[in-house]
């Protein structure tokens, strides 16, 4: 059994070393076209948020408000609340 516990702990600090390169691939500058695209899905989720701020001024249920959220959001951002989620 404590092979199984050597094995487990070799894999997790595996893991944890290989993150710092995966972080440095992610973290490579975007060339002109990708800012571009980056600035322009920033906008849509702005806008999207925008919408569902004014869906919940004018009344409309949470649940109304958020599926129209997912719609204006498909494709742009992580999670079903647009890449945003609040503490509430």
């Amino acid at each position: 059994m404590k092979n199984i516990g050597f094995i487990t702990t070799a894999m997790i600090v595996a893991a944890l070393a290989v993150q710092p390169a995966l972080a440095a691939e992610k973290a490579k500058p975007h060339g002109a076209a990708e800012a571009k695209k980056d600035i322009a899905d920033h906008r849509a989720m702005a806008e999207a948020h925008l919408n569902a701020a004014k869906c919940f001024e004018a009344g409309k249920s949470e649940k109304e408000c958020h599926g129209q959220l997912a719609k204006d959001c498909k494709g742009l951002a992580i999670g079903k609340y647009c890449g945003m989620k609040h503490s509430h």
